[in-house]
């Protein structure tokens, strides 16, 4: 088996695992789960499940993360960035909807880690991931309004954002306790992040919050109050119901939680490696994954990533091996079945004011101010990709994100690429530099033309109309083609049609310097001897046109 599709922890444990690491390991990830408890909680109950769902998916999918994953240090969960998805798919489809599409995603990243696809995540643009993190950062504060200020709805909570912006339209209804509570959660969350930051601010605030509402009794909703509390432990596995016109049904919302989840993960396990100076195995990230979205759905829970924010926390409290990860799902386990009953005073305003920290500090603040300054074309992709995943679809926004940074990719290589007139004496100075040059003839009747930069389809009409301006007169025509790394199908055909042209005229058409790829490009198109005269420098094709000369 390749290494690629080798788990980290079999690497981890071919190395030698001691006592110290297993200590660090365990300080780490208790760490982690410290953290990991408000936020899974919080982050499914935003997503339109009750908050043990939550806990099911870390504790469950981030085990798998951890232990199957191609990071030494991913921390799995669930994610904010699934937020508006996953309440969409269960508004749509129900729970047992839901469940069958967070299954039918995992098999999907299991076939994709397969094929080797994690290696075309990195294609997509920086201004489209900044974009996309900043457009799930305005919705899930946005998906926050409701408890943030303890409205009182008469009907489900709206969908679209501009309606839930609407909701200020229900000020008559806000429960000022629950206001209380939340800038009290934010209050402390911030303090503590600036006085202590390597306290647990989180879990501090929403357990100070949770005192606070208990002991003034003040009227707020909590879990007990809205979802009877959390059970005591995992529920036993059971694939959701299943029927092919259920599975075609939510087949597009298992795609967009393979998407989602593969760009999350992978995004977080790039920052991992800077964090950590390793490389993960991205193949075999995408398959632990898969497994462990699959799993999670047997157990009940959610869809599962790799958290930057939770996997930074890892790194920074001293994990050093997946065992973190693993010990991490451990703890929120151990929590499930001690102190599950305290969970039902944790009030829902406090939880929403961790998902409004969370919210601010997902917004690339800095990235995003300096892509508006950087260049006009960045700037549009980034505001695309921003406005349609906040008022479209996540989805839809990474598309047409992409395909903006690829036109604009395209743009600027067609840009870059330059093609012009030169004199023998340049060109094979350009060669060897400043010895002597005995083959260095003005003949009149020769005409040398050069091509620097990748010569493709969005550079071939340029390249074109300069090649067709070649005077009829001259009766050999060099094309120098050594500073041209890759040559596609639409610039070889470019070159035929030159080809062509030179044959009709009576002109002598040499092409030197071309690489092993520009030649069977231009071989493809029939662009060989004898149409044409290969040399390997443009030395040894004025040589050729001189010794033809000479009788």
């Amino acid at each position: 088996m390749p290494d690629s599709l080798v788990p980290k922890t079999v690497s981890l444990f071919k190395e030698g695992y001691d006592g110290a690491r297993l200590k660090a390991d365990a300080f780490s990830g208790l760490t982690v789960a410290i953290v990991a408890l408000p936020l899974s909680m919080a982050i499914a109950i935003a997503s339109g499940v009750t908050p043990d769902r939550g806990l099911y998916t870390a504790i469950v999918g981030g085990f798998l993360v951890s232990l199957l994953g191609g990071s030494r240090v991913q921390i799995g969960g669930p994610a904010g960035a699934f937020i508006v998805l996953v309440a969409a798919t269960g508004a749509r489809h129900g729970l047992d909807g839901l469940l069958l599409a967070t299954a039918m995603s995992g098999v999907m990243l299991v076939a994709a880690g397969y094929l080797r696809l994690g290696n075309y995540i990195k294609f997509i643009p920086y201004p489209v991931t900044v974009g996309f993190t900043a457009g799930i950062a305005v919705i899930i504060f946005a998906s926050q309004l409701r408890d943030l200020f303890g409205l009182t709805l008469s009907g489900r909570e709206p969908g679209p954002i501009i309606e839930k912006l609407a909701l200020g339209l229900a000020a008559g209804t806000v429960n000022w306790a629950a206001v209380l509570t939340a800038a009290l959660t934010i209050g402390i969350i911030l303090a503590l992040r600036k006085l202590r930051p390597h306290w647990p601010g989180m879990l501090i605030a929403v357990a100070a919050a949770s005192a606070f509402v208990a002991l003034l009794q003040l009227p707020t909703e909590t879990i007990g109050t809205r979802f009877g509390g959390i059970p005591r432990g995992l529920p036993s596995p059971a694939f959701p119901p299943f029927s092919l016109e259920k599975a075609g049904a939510v087949f597009p919302d298992a795609v967009s939680f393979a998407l989602l989840g593969a760009i999350e993960s992978l995004l977080s396990a790039v920052v991992a490696d800077g964090m950590t100076g390793r490389r993960h195995r991205s193949s075999m990230e995408l398959i632990a994954q898969g497994i462990a979205n699959f799993c999670s759905a047997l157990f009940g829970g959610i869809c599962v990533t790799g958290t930057i924010a939770r996997t930074a926390t890892n790194v920074r409290a001293g994990g050093t091996s997946p065992a973190s990860g693993m010990l991490h799902s451990v703890f929120l386990l151990l929590f499930m079945l001690l102190a599950a009953p305290l969970a039902s005073y944790i009030p829902l305003a406090a939880l929403a004011g961790v998902l409004a920290v969370v919210a601010w500090n997902m917004i690339e603040k800095p990235a995003f101010m300096a892509l508006l300054r950087s260049s006009y074309g960045d700037a549009v992709v980034l505001l695309a990709t921003f406005v349609i995943v906040v008022f479209r679809e996540l989805t839809e926004g990474i598309v047409i994100g992409f395909a903006l940074g690829a036109v604009l990719f395209i743009d600027r290589m067609a840009k870059s690429i330059s093609v012009g007139e030169t004199k023998p004496l340049e060109a094979l100075k350009k060669e060897n530099g400043e010895e002597e040059h005995p083959v260095v003839a003005d003949d009149p009747d020769t005409v040398i033309y050069r091509i620097s930069g990748i010569f493709f389809f969005g550079s071939a009409a340029t390249v074109g109309t300069v090649l067709d301006r070649i005077a009829d007169q001259r009766r050999n025509f060099i094309l120098d083609c050594s500073e041209v790394p890759f040559m596609d199908s639409t610039a070889a055909n470019i070159i035929e049609g030159t080809l062509r042209k030179a044959e009709r005229t009576g002109v002598r058409f040499l092409i030197t310097g071309a690489r092993s790829q520009v030649r069977r490009a231009l071989r493809q198109h029939d662009v060989r001897p004898p149409r044409v005269v290969m040399r390997a420098s443009v030395q040894a094709a004025l040589e050729s046109i001189r010794s033809e000369k000479t009788p």
